[in-house]
């Protein structure tokens, strides 16, 4: 289902999924491009005031980037980079059409040797991991590039390989094998906009599902538990491939009592309160698509009572938080990305880097300023003007009755990695993060633990 995406000022954008034999064509066109981009200095894109909650999101991320093309991982005061991050942030950019500049940019880093080694195979020829293979190629199609020679890599070759007989992507590794719902259905996204998705990868997705019509982020455990941001992502892979029966089967148990909270928002497994942006950002990109607009709306809502207002700092105006606890810049920059795309409600089959523009857009918010009314009076006049900044690292400010009173940024000791959005054990966190996160990281944390056990 194509879904418009209202983006303020902004020119609005229908996205449709391309012919395949033209995204082809135009996949191999640009490949070249990506190598030059690397060597191109950023141009000043505009920070165009918006009042859209999706674009002000995605031009705070955009502001974020590490050298303007990348995010990184600290672990033990070292900083590790991490793709997974770097991914989501495409996606979001792609979803809300702005940043396009930033996300070029961020696309070559991705194809850098290093970068694309280190993601794809922590360095080792014999380690390969399948979720970052399908989320790699699956963002490579987004931008319009091709998989098959990205970085000098092919994408789909090596997802192929780490396909089982039974249709699941497993991964390839002395580490052992992390891969879970995300992967399989990252792996049938990827496949699918390429060639066509194997019948075999479909029917083991279609196989996991639980008999509440959720599906689970832990493949093949028994009881089957069914998990939000695993269900949205397996109800976007099955709407892609026309297995609609399954798909409104999961919308229905997404969309049901006790899981979509009163206020909207969706919470992990085992998590209080209201609910997280990443697990609702998902969703509500899952029910958009779906055609469960209700409760895409209710989602999105929600969404925007996390988004920071125009009573904090400009730095952090626009950012979504994890949830409604505190800001913190380490958990609202997935939490931001993951939010855009509840926001703009485009179906990751659908997304397409098409017509984007390099605005950075900011928060649209008033400015109160104090002057003196004549020269003879101790009287002074509050006025409220609008200013708009070219310097996409500077926040711009106007008027915005959606987010002005969100969330406001205060100081939390909360932990600088990111949020994966899965409250589950070590073995599986480490295994979400080697999805979503920087694999770097993650393994060396692996290793230096093994070591110390010699």
């Amino acid at each position: 289902m194509s879904v418009t995406a209202v983006r303020g000022p902004l020119a609005p954008r229908a996205p449709e999924r391309p012919n395949m034999p033209l995204r082809r064509t135009a996949a191999v066109l640009a490949a070249a491009a990506v190598t030059a981009l690397a060597l191109v200095p950023p141009s000043q894109a505009q920070a165009v005031p918006t009042t859209d909650a999706g674009a002000a999101a995605a031009g705070w991320l955009a502001r974020q980037l590490v050298d303007g093309d990348h995010f990184e991982n600290v672990l033990d005061g070292v900083a590790y980079p991490d793709q997974g991050l770097t991914l989501d942030a495409l996606f979001a950019f792609t979803a809300a059409g702005v940043a396009a500049d930033r996300a070029d940019r961020a696309t070559a880093w991705l194809a850098e040797p290093a970068i694309i080694d280190n993601y794809l195979h922590f360095g080792d020829p014999a380690e390969s991991f399948a979720g970052a293979h399908a989320k790699l190629a699956l963002a490579v199609q987004v931008r319009g590039l091709d998989p098959t020679s990205f970085g000098g890599t092919d994408l789909i070759a090596g997802l192929t390989a780490l396909r089982a007989p039974s249709g699941r992507f497993q991964d390839k590794s002395k580490y052992g094998d992390y891969s879970n719902g995300f992967t399989q259905a990252f792996a049938v996204l990827a496949l699918d906009r390429w060639d066509g998705a194997p019948k075999a990868a479909v029917d083991y997705l279609v196989g996991t599902q639980c008999p509440n019509g959720g599906f689970p982020l832990v493949l093949e455990a028994t009881p089957c538990v069914s998990h939000v941001d695993a269900t949205a992502m397996a109800v976007q892979a099955l709407l892609a491939v026309d297995r609609t029966a399954v798909a409104d089967k999961a919308l229905d148990w997404l969309s049901g009592d006790g899981v979509q909270q009163p206020g909207g928002g969706f919470r992990d497994e085992g998590q209080a309160g209201e609910g997280n942006a990443n697990s609702t950002g998902l969703a509500a990109q899952a029910l958009r698509a779906g055609g469960r607009t209700a409760a895409a709306d209710k989602a999105t809502a929600f969404l925007r009572s996390l988004q920071v207002g125009c009573t904090a700092v400009e730095a952090d105006r626009g950012a979504i938080a994890f949830d409604k606890t505190a800001f913190t810049r380490a958990t609202s920059l997935r939490a931001s990305a993951q939010g855009v795309l509840g926001l703009v409600g485009v179906n990751f089959a659908d997304l397409t880097a098409e017509g984007d523009q390099a605005d950075v857009p900011v928060l649209d918010c008033p400015v109160t300023t104090t002057t003196p009314t004549s020269s003879t009076s101790d009287i002074t006049t509050t006025t409220t003007t609008a200013t708009t900044s070219t310097d996409a690292t500077t926040t711009s400010t106007t008027t915005d009755a959606t987010t002005t009173n969100a969330v406001v940024a205060v100081a939390s000791n909360r932990g600088t990695l990111a949020r994966t959005g899965a409250a589950v054990g070590p073995a599986l966190w480490i295994g979400a993060l080697l999805l979503v996160g920087g694999v770097l990281a993650v393994l060396l944390s692996r290793k230096r633990h093994a070591d110390a056990g010699k």
